[in-house]
């Protein structure tokens, strides 16, 4: 069995997105992936403090141990609450409606 797996850590900043491939020792963490994947010197605002991560769209933690062909997610914040986008919609909605 190799001691090495294969995985991606990715980052969408704004007006691009960025995927890198990486091979890293098994028992990698999410945390320690990112750092190994050099992407916050390429994307300074990334603070793992405050950035929420996951793994295939599940949120994971930076403990989280990696398995082969993993993809680590960084997000960034939302710049609108989706809950009131929506209500804003609707209300436009209706009063075109009228």
């Amino acid at each position: 069995m190799s001691n090495e797996i294969i995985i991606e850590v990715a980052y969408g900043a704004t007006r691009s997105q960025t995927i890198l491939r990486l091979q890293v020792k098994s028992g990698t963490t999410v945390g320690e992936a990112i750092i190994q994947s050099g992407i916050m010197k390429q994307f300074p605002e990334i603070n793992l403090g405050l950035k929420k991560v996951g793994i295939f769209g599940k949120l994971a933690r930076m403990d989280t141990v990696l398995i082969n062909r993993d993809r680590v997610e960084i997000y960034r914040a939302l710049i609108a609450d989706p809950k009131e986008a929506r209500r804003r919609r609707a209300q436009a909605a209706k009063r075109g409606r009228k």
